[in-house]
C-alpha cells in the first residue's frame, strides 16, 4: 500500500515506518515536524529505501497537508503526529490542545477533501486510522479492563486532548461517511524511545550511577507494550478493520511502576555488574498531579476478530529493551547532552521528599 504516516519520526511512528518499509514493502510518506521527540537517525535502516519519503511539515499547515496528499495519494493515512508526554501536558497545555486537537481536525479535513476526489474503488479501500491511547478512559480501579465501549474520562491535559481528538475521528466518520478508525493502545516500550519516558530514563539513569525516581509508592499500574508488536497490530487494522470501529491495543503485561523499575534493575545487574546493585539507586518522590491508578486494556476485540497477538511479553521485551539502549550509545547521547538530561518535568511547584 501507499500510506502517508504522521509523526513517522517518533518513537512509535518510526517503528511504523521501519516494519511497513522494512517487513511489508509498503511505500511511506513520513510527515513530521520534527520536535524535540523526533530523532531521524531512529529512521536509519529504512532512510535509504527507494519505498520511503520524508517531508518535514506540521500537520496543522492545512496547505501542506493538501499538497501532500495530492502529490502522494496515499492508499491510506495513519495519524500518529501528536504531543504525548504527560508530565510536559502539566506545565504546557496549550501545545497539546494545538497539535493533537487542532491538527487532527486540520489533517481529518484535508484527508476528507482527498477520499471525496478519489475514484470509486479507491475511496472504497481509503482508510484514516487515527492512533490513540488508553489514558482517554481515566483510571481503573483493582479490577477490570477498558473495553471499546468504555466511557472516556480524561485526567491530565494529554489524555483529554487525545480524547477531542479521538471525538473528531468519529464524528467524521457519522457525519461524512468518511472511513476513520482508531487504535488506542497501552504504554509502549522499546528501542529508540525519547528518555524522559519511564523504561528509557530509568536505564540510562541506572547506567550513569544517578538517582532512579518513582513517582509516589510506585503503586500505579500500567499495561506494557513492546512498539514492534503495536507496529504490527495497526498494519493489521489497516488491512481489515471496519471504518467506524475502534481497536484495544494492549500486551496483557500488567505491572506497577516499581515492578518495571526493579526489572530493569536486575537487568542492570547482570550487563552492569560495575554499578550493582542497582536497587539502592531507586528513590521515591512527590507524585505527579492527577496520576490515574491503573490502566489495563482488553485486546480481546484485536486478537479475536482481526488475529492479532503480541509475540513480545513483558520480561523478553524490556531484555531486549535494555540491551539495545545499552548497545546504541550513539542514538541516546547526542539527545541527552543536547535535548533532555533527565530533569523532572510536570511539577506545579517545589518538589517535596515523599515517604515510601
Amino acid at each position: 500500500m501507499r500510506i502517508l504516516i504522521t509523526g513517522g519520526a517518533g518513537f512509535i511512528g518510526s517503528a511504523v515506518c521501519r516494519h511497513f518499509v522494512g517487513a511489508c514493502g509498503d511505500t511511506v510518506l513520513n510527515i513530521d515536524k520534527l520536535t524535540y521527540a523526533a530523532n531521524p537517525a531512529s529512521l536509519a535502516p529504512v532512510e535509504a529505501s527507494p519505498d520511503y519519503r520524508f517531508l518535514q511539515a506540521d500537520i496543522c499547515d492545512r496547505a501542506a497537508m493538501d499538497h501532500a496528499l495530492a502529490e502522494f495519494r496515499p492508499d491510506c493515512i495513519i495519524h500518529l503526529a501528536a504531543e504525548s508526554h504527560v508530565d510536559r501536558s502539566i506545565t504546557g497545555s496549550g501545545a497539546f490542545m494545538h497539535t493533537n486537537i487542532i491538527g487532527t481536525y486540520t489533517l481529518l479535513e484535508a484527508a476528507r477533501q482527498h477520499w471525496l476526489g478519489l475514484a470509486d474503488e479507491a475511496k472504497e479501500k481509503f482508510r484514516f486510522l487515527h492512533v490513540s491511547t488508553d489514558e482517554v478512559y481515566g483510571s481503573l480501579g483493582a479490577e477490570g479492563l477498558f473495553e471499546e465501549t468504555t466511557a472516556y474520562d480524561p485526567s491530565s491535559p494529554y489524555s483529554a486532548s487525545k480524547a477531542a481528538s479521538d471525538h473528531l475521528v468519529v464524528a467524521w466518520h457519522r457525519t461524512y461517511g468518511f472511513p476513520g478508525l482508531i487504535s488506542n493502545c497501552s504504554n509502549n516500550y522499546g528501542p529508540c524511545q525519547f528518555p524522559e519516558k519511564l523504561i528509557p530514563l530509568m536505564i540510562l539513569n541506572a547506567l550513569h550511577g544517578k538517582a532512579l525516581p518513582v513517582y509516589g509508592d510506585g503503586g500505579n499500574v500500567r499495561d506494557w507494550l513492546y512498539v514492534d508488536d503495536h507496529a504490527k497490530a495497526l498494519r493489521l487494522i489497516l488491512a481489515r478493520g471496519r471504518p467506524g470501529e475502534k481497536y484495544n491495543v494492549g500486551g496483557r503485561n500488567e505491572r506497577t511502576n516499581l515492578q518495571v523499575v526493579m526489572a530493569i534493575c536486575a537487568l542492570m545487574d547482570e550487563f552492569h555488574p560495575a554499578g550493582a546493585p542497582h536497587e539502592r539507586l531507586i528513590t521515591y518522590v512527590t507524585d505527579r498531579p492527577g496520576h490515574d491508578r491503573r490502566y489495563a486494556i482488553d485486546a480481546n476485540k484485536l486478537e479475536t476478530e482481526l488475529g492479532w497477538a503480541a509475540a513480545e511479553d513483558f520480561d523478553s521485551g524490556v531484555r531486549k529493551t535494555v540491551e539495545w539502549y545499552l548497545e546504541n550509545s550513539d542514538w541516546w547521547l547526542p539527545l541527552t547532552e543536547n535535548v533532555y538530561q533527565g530533569q523532572r518535568l510536570g511539577l506545579l511547584d517545589e518538589p517535596r521528599s515523599a515517604a515510601r
